[in-house]
């Protein structure tokens, strides 16, 4: 995944551009970067690994080594960002969040094109974010070469670019896959993934960018550029999994969103008289805890936290590339207080269900400290399709995903015909589904949040939601 952060401001701003795009760290863990504008200076950058070390330690120099009137910043889980480029329609910084599945195409054609050439990485893969600049670069001016890349792109891509002038150019995704919000101060504008991110500096809310709105960014104020479309396909996973909970996109708030979800699980159990005699509900932390809560409040079965993260030191697992390396950080992150796990029926939230590696994990974990049952609710339906638009859930083989793995061991290719049985609980396919996921994973009970029922939650007209890695519908 990813998330940037960006002022335009009429003094220095790299402490807002450092701090708030510290406030993206949990969209990635692989690069951080920082482009500034000064007016003597001009444009500079720096770019870090951060896949051992937070992006506030290997940055906190730049406060001292930068400075600019005008910042980007970005937490990258893909290629190095942001990029310096120099071209016929000026020198710019360009960062980006997205995915491009049509890049080896892209690529060819710019070459096919001739006087073009690309930075070539290990194994000859090129930067994305190079490519886009390349798209941008065959077009007359900036506004003209952005709309011809998210064109050209089969994916998505919200783009931010910061000119030799100062000025930040800002285009949302044109089906608005990703949120982009702007914030305003005493001294100028920022732009932003995140909207706590700009609030704790003091910004307030200004505008959200509509799909494939592009404004550009002054100390003085906000220009429309290009007028936002009509169709809007937001990821709905934003607000059950990746989003941070003080964030709020399209006027919905993601914790309030977790709880109304599990408050509709909580219904659903009690409509089926589902997992009774329970004697805590829980959440998987963190993105869990919030949906266990509302589900515990509809119930009115007491919430607890059988097990604590240690998260100090260590983190984010799920970020890892190396499967090994993901299950041995989650569990030494599992602390358990073995006062509300031992003898205990436990009704556990996760925010999603994608491998089940970690899951079942930390089930093992549960009873091995003496939890007499663990039955589990998932916050969202069956994902049974890798993302295709962003890079946070992108899997290189859809058989990575739990459900299509026990498909595949029920009923082999032809199971795939009839997924949508599968993720419904009242079909035969539904039921043996779940029982062997229960049987897999260890779990008493299993049931998944319908995708009505998600839609519900967020409280956003299906049409105008990305639920692809459920539905298989783009």
């Amino acid at each position: 995944m990813g998330g940037f952060f960006g002022v335009a401001s009429k003094r220095d701003c790299l402490a807002d551009v450092f701090f708030g795009t510290d406030y993206h760290s949990h969209l990635g863990t692989r690069r951080g970067g920082v482009a500034a504008y000064d007016k003597e200076i001009g444009l500079q950058r720096v770019i870090h690994n951060i896949e051992n070390s937070p992006f506030r330690t290997k940055f906190d120099h730049i406060l001292e080594d930068m400075q600019g009137i005008s910042a980007i910043g970005c937490i990258s889980d893909s290629e190095p960002q942001p990029m310096l480029i120099r071209s016929h329609i000026g020198t710019y910084a360009v960062c980006y969040i997205g995915a491009i599945n049509n890049a080896d195409e892209l690529i060819e054609s710019c070459l096919g094109a001739g006087h073009t050439h690309f930075d070539a990485m290990t194994g000859g893969a090129v930067n994305h974010t190079e490519l886009i600049a390349a798209l941008i670069n065959q077009k007359a001016d900036l506004i003209e070469g952005l709309r011809f890349a998210q064109d050209s792109i089969i994916g998505s891509a919200s783009i931010l670019i910061l000119r030799d002038n100062g000025a930040i150019i800002a285009a949302r995704d044109k089906l608005g896959r990703t949120p982009i919000l702007v914030g305003k101060g005493e001294d100028g504008y920022s732009i932003s993934f995140e909207s706590f991110a700009y609030q704790k500096l003091d910004y307030v809310d200004y505008c959200e960018l509509g799909p494939g709105e592009i404004v550009e960014i002054t100390p003085e104020g906000v220009t429309q550029l290009v007028a936002p479309g009509k169709e809007m396909r937001i990821c709905a996973f934003l607000w059950s999994y990746y989003g941070y909970s003080t964030s709020t996109y399209e006027g919905v708030n993601v914790e309030l969103m977790r709880y109304r979800n599990g408050q509709i699980m909580a219904e659903n159990d009690a409509k089926l008289g589902n997992a009774p005699n329970i004697d805590y509900v829980g959440g998987v932390p963190d993105s869990g805890t919030p949906h266990a809560i509302g589900y515990s409040h509809k119930s009115f079965l007491p919430f607890a936290r059988p097990f604590i993260k240690y998260t100090p030191t260590w983190p984010r697992s799920f970020m890892s590339s190396r499967q090994a390396e993901r299950a041995k950080v989650a569990k030494m992150k599992q602390i358990p207080i073995t006062d509300l796990i031992k003898d205990k029926n436990l009704l556990l939230v996760d925010d999603s269900i994608v491998r089940g590696t970690q899951l079942k994990e930390t089930v093992d974990f549960l009873y091995d400290n003496g939890a007499k049952a663990v039955h589990m609710r998932s916050a969202c339906p069956p994902i049974m399709y890798g993302c295709k638009f962003l890079n946070f859930s992108r899997n290189k083989n859809d058989m990575d995903l739990l459900g299509r793995r026990i498909i595949m061991e029920l009923e082999g290719e032809a199971g795939f015909d009839h997924i949508s049985e599968y993720s419904d609980p009242s079909t035969e396919r539904g039921k043996e589904f779940r029982k062997v996921i229960c049987e897999k994973l260890g779990f008493a009970s299993l049931e998944f949040q319908s995708l009505q029922g998600i839609i519900k939650a967020i409280g956003i007209d299906e049409s105008k939601l990305c639920t692809y890695c459920w539905s298989g519908k783009e």
